[in-house]
């Protein structure tokens, strides 16, 4: 009997079937395991899809019945396949914080800033204003993502946010400090790294100091800085994507001292780029280090740019510095690639080493400082959370005991929130509530990506992914959306700025200035 006449029984379709039931069944199961991350499922559903594929085309190769012609004439087809896809499409950065390709075709235009190389000509030169609240830092006035005394109307279907001005601004995710009525960041133009300021109320350019040919690029999320500066006394600190660490004059962008943190100890940049908002107090500015085990820390004199101390013996990762009261004591935390640190903020040394996190995985979120001298952690790609009770020794070390841990609080690029004695953050891209004392979880609801989000007075102030603006009640009963405000019209993972009345938010493309409504 020749091939040809086999009947379509021989061809073993139940192999074919098979493939088919146990595929739909793993996907379903990915689908059915609820704290599983967004991110996970996603990656995992394309590696189940793909296994799938693989063996389909080893049914068809070797186990069908099918005429060798027939087999090869498949096996060509395949080929011209990947190889017209191949040739036909491109990556262009990740759909979404999900981590995954956009598959764009080839011809399609990259984006690119459409705003020109600035020129010294085109410097403006407008009085500050003095009555628009300071940001000076990342993550809100006291780096705690929390904005007091903000005063918002939240009645926004009656008194929406009044859109003040919107216009282009170059690539990369960092957000705005605000000093002075000016408003502060970073941005990629063509092959220049600058470190632009603006006028809070107009969006005009004040001024922008450039680093020319350098250009941080990531085929994942995307090219150009990812992190915001620091105002202090009249000055500018900037980290670059990659590495370069500026003093400016904040008045006219004017450099008054600059280095690398990376060629200095000759240390590899992270995956991501280097995205610390650098923190800047007393007579010191501090930053963290590359992916490299060894010092993680690293201080400079904040006049000089000269160094001060090195702390710490893990790789970096991409939540910056903070400057709190713990147990009493004035100390510096840090999360860092696999362990979580506390340091005295005048010498670097380590007062705290707790291990926390898994290689080769980024840490993102900012400890979170709880009352009572509690620290939250948190972070996305399966680690979790968990809350740590921390106690100074005679000796003038800490230590931390574990109070609880959970799945149930899974962030990514955001970071939590401390009020009336629970936590509010997007819990793998969801707002969640969970109470402190117990770590349960008390809800969770909408859909905002790996958006960012503030707490500001009693309510939840977030920047979705997808670009809109989000006004949330922050209470234990439930999720309560007070608003919503179309913003920006495409992926955003920058931290939205509140200064006052004025809130500024930005993309890699675009950026944008509201006049929020208050009640006095």
């Amino acid at each position: 009997m020749n091939n040809a006449a086999v009947s379509p029984r021989g061809h073993r379709f139940g192999f074919l079937v098979g493939v088919v039931i146990l595929t739909a069944g793993a996907i379903v199961a990915l689908r059915l395991r609820t704290e599983m991350e967004t991110n996970f499922k996603g990656w995992a559903t394309s590696a189940v899809v793909l296994f799938s594929l693989i063996l389909t085309l080893f049914w068809f190769l070797v186990l069908s019945r099918y005429p060798w012609r027939t087999r090869v004439a498949g096996l060509a087809v395949v080929a011209a396949l990947i190889f017209g896809i191949k040739a036909t499409t491109r990556v262009d950065g990740a759909v979404s914080g999900t981590g995954l390709p956009n598959i764009v075709w080839k011809w399609t235009p990259k984006h690119e800033v459409t705003v020109a190389p600035v020129k010294s000509t085109e410097l403006t030169s407008l009085p500050p204003h003095t009555d628009i609240p300071d940001v000076p830092q990342f993550f809100g006035p006291s780096r705690d993502g929390v904005v007091k005394g903000a005063h918002l109307n939240p009645d926004w279907a009656a008194s929406p946010p009044q859109l003040l001005w919107k216009q282009p601004v170059g690539l990369g995710w960092a957000a705005f400090s605000v000093a002075a009525g000016r408003a502060f960041t970073l941005e990629q133009r063509g092959e220049d790294e600058l470190v632009t300021c603006y006028d809070v109320i107009t969006g005009a350019l004040v001024w922008s100091h450039a680093h020319p040919k350098v250009r941080f690029v990531e085929w994942q999320g995307g090219d150009g800085p990812r992190s915001t500066p620091t105002i202090s006394n009249g000055r500018v600190y900037a980290l670059g994507a990659t590495g370069i660490l500026d003093c400016l004059n904040a008045a006219d962008g004017s450099q008054i001292w600059t280095r690398n943190v990376l060629t200095d100890d000759q240390l590899p940049n992270l995956t991501w780029g280097k995205s610390v908002a650098p923190l800047v107090f007393d007579d010191k500015v501090v930053v963290s280090g590359g992916d490299k085990v060894g010092p993680c820390l690293f201080a400079y004199q904040r006049d000089s740019g000269s160094p001060l101390w090195k702390a710490g013996n893990d790789k970096s990762s991409y939540a910056s510095p903070s400057l709190v009261t713990l147990a009493g004591k004035r100390v510096i935390l840090s999360s860092n690639a696999q362990t979580f640190t506390i340091h005295d903020p005048a010498t670097g040394k380590t007062l705290l080493d707790f291990p926390w996190g898994l290689p080769n995985w980024p840490r993102a979120a900012q400890p979170t400082l709880v009352p009572g001298d509690k620290i939250f952690l948190s972070a996305g790609y399966g680690m979790g959370c968990l809350m740590l009770q921390i106690k100074a020794g005679a000796d003038g070390q800490f230590t931390a005991t574990e109070l609880w841990k959970s799945h149930k609080m899974k962030t990514q690029f955001n970071s939590v929130h401390v009020h009336n004695g629970h936590l509010y953050g997007l819990d793998d891209g969801a707002l969640a509530c969970m109470d402190i004392e117990s770590g349960e979880r008390l809800w969770k609801d909408g859909r905002f990506g790996a958006g960012q989000s503030l707490l500001v007075d009693d309510t939840v102030l977030i920047q979705n992914e997808r670009g809109d603006v989000v006004l949330v009640e922050a209470q234990p009963q439930g999720y309560h959306e007070l608003g919503r405000v179309p913003a920006l019209s495409s992926k955003t993972w920058n931290h939205p700025v509140l200064a006052g009345r004025y809130l500024l938010v930005r993309n890699d493309r675009e950026m944008m200035c509201f006049e929020l409504a208050v009640t006095k």
